[in-house]
């Protein structure tokens, strides 16, 4: 009984030492240099695709980072998201005085001529009031035609020379024909000068971004003015597409007849998906699926795909039915794009006919699979340079939550951090590829020591046996 319990504490310990080996670099398959601006205190680093080629688990658990000393670096996984990036620039308006009789109002009795093209050409007093008294009413600003999805957000007047103290409370109106006027808001604007010549001003007024062609500057409190220049602000918005990777995979001849399979790496998060036809003028309705594992096989599978089951446990999941084309037409070639689907990791994609009537072509398509690749955003700390490494089947997750790695930092700053870059792929010595056996099982250290401990317990026992003889032994022996 002791005998038992003294192995079986020897071969616990054995395990537990294997088990509770120290992290480091030399335990990953692959590793890549990474380099970080100077001064840098918090990085990111987009994940490179190579790691999504060779990592060995799903979720990325395998991925670390290193300084020199081989002291792990902290870092979170962060999911990068689509960014807008906003251009300002300043549009000079064309200014055309309305003047009319002070109980005119507005546009009353004023003719205005514009170009083909909508330019505003002039604004002047109607001949039925051109004997009256005329006085400036308001001003007509043209801020031309906008390209593309550009908006005026705002108006900065400047004073005509000589202008004093001012102060007046105007009201914008926005049109698009001239006929038909919509308020934007009102504002004050005033110029206060001192003894020093020095001005405290409010010449501008905002509004929400929109479409404006012509704009109208009428006076609810104070003396109208004809500004010596007035200029929109002008923004536009253009969307910034989140980086993407792309893999082409090449097939192989299935476990059914009739189908190909393509070996995928596994860690990648594939939501695109594409074929690429060998040949053109061709429609191929296929249906793209995996296998999955289990001790049956549904019945309700077997009835609805009719396929024989491939190998003992494994049934094919269909995930996506659908036509690829390639057809050339007047010149043109016409080729199916990528489909989005929901995320799908596998270790192999399987594709098949849809019917029967549907015969794979004798070369076969070549697979392409999209996905958003992850950001690593780290503490640069410990001594440089640094070290991504990657590629160890049994690791354990080492991501923290952001909030520990990049604490108070807005969507907006972690955008901005420094971006880190990475060299060239290296494999560990030893490691043939990303799924050798030997980087299935670890360093060689940790293989001795379980060794180790195995032959240690293997003596013990050898040791308590041989005692446990030697005590028959002088037992039956007669005194």
């Amino acid at each position: 009984m002791k005998t038992a319990f003294s192995l079986t504490m020897v071969l616990a310990c054995g395990v537990a030492l294997a088990q509770h080996a120290p992290d480091q670099p030399a335990s990953y398959g692959w590793s890549m240099p990474v380099t970080v601006p100077a001064g840098a205190g918090v990085a990111r680093l987009p994940l490179p695709k190579e790691v999504y080629l060779h990592a060995r688990t799903g979720n990325l658990a395998d991925v670390r980072l290193f300084d020199r000393t081989g002291q792990r670096l902290p870092f979170a996984v962060s999911t990068p998201a689509a960014q807008s990036n906003t251009e300002r620039s300043s549009i000079a308006a064309r200014i055309f005085p309305v003047k009319g009789a002070s109980t005119s109002g507005g546009l009353q009795n004023v003719e205005v001529r514009t170009s083909p093209d909508g330019r505003l050409l002039s604004v002047n007093a109607s001949s039925a009031a051109a004997h009256s008294t005329l006085s400036l009413q308001a001003l007509i600003l043209d801020l031309g035609q906008r390209a593309g999805d550009q908006r005026i957000a705002a108006l900065r007047f400047t004073p005509p020379p000589g202008l004093g103290d001012y102060s007046a409370q105007v009201l914008l109106e926005a049109s698009d024909d001239l006929k038909h006027w919509d308020a934007i808001g009102t504002t004050t604007l005033n110029w206060l000068r001192n003894s020093d010549t020095q001005t405290l001003a409010n010449d501008s007024i905002d509004f929400a971004p929109r479409a404006l062609r012509y704009a109208r500057l009428s006076w609810q409190e104070g003396a109208p003015v004809v500004f010596a220049a007035i200029a929109a602000q002008a923004v536009s918005q253009t969307e910034q597409a989140v980086p993407r990777a792309t893999i082409a995979l090449q097939a192989a001849p299935g476990k059914v007849a009739g189908e190909w399979v393509y070996a995928t790496p596994l860690a990648i998060p594939a939501d695109r998906i594409a074929l690429q036809l060998p040949q053109p003028n061709m429609v191929l309705p296929v249906t793209l699926g995996v296998y999955r594992q289990s001790a049956y096989v549904a019945l309700r599978r077997l009835s609805l795909h009719q396929q024989t089951r491939p190998a003992q446990g494994a049934y094919f999941e269909p995930l996506l039915s659908t036509s690829f084309y390639r057809i050339s037409d007047g010149g043109k070639e016409r080729v199916s794009g990528e489909l989005a689907m929901p995320v799908v990791q596998t270790t192999q994609w399987v594709l098949r006919p849809q019917n029967e009537q549907t015969t794979l072509p004798a070369t076969a398509p070549t697979l392409r699979l999209g996905w958003t690749p992850e950001t690593l955003v780290f503490l640069a700390s410990g001594k440089g340079p640094y070290q991504l490494v990657f590629g160890k089947a049994d690791a354990a997750q080492a991501a923290l939550p952001l909030a520990q790695v990049a604490p108070g930092y807005s969507a907006a700053e972690l955008q901005s951090l420094p971006l880190a870059s990475v060299g060239l792929l290296t494999a560990r010595a030893g490691v043939a590829g990303a799924h050798t056996a030997a980087a299935d099982q670890g360093p060689p250290w940790r293989l001795l020591a379980l060794w180790a401990a195995l032959l240690l317990g293997v003596a013990v026992l050898g040791f308590f046996a041989w005692r446990l003889l030697s005590q028959m032994k002088q037992e039956q022996t007669p005194p």
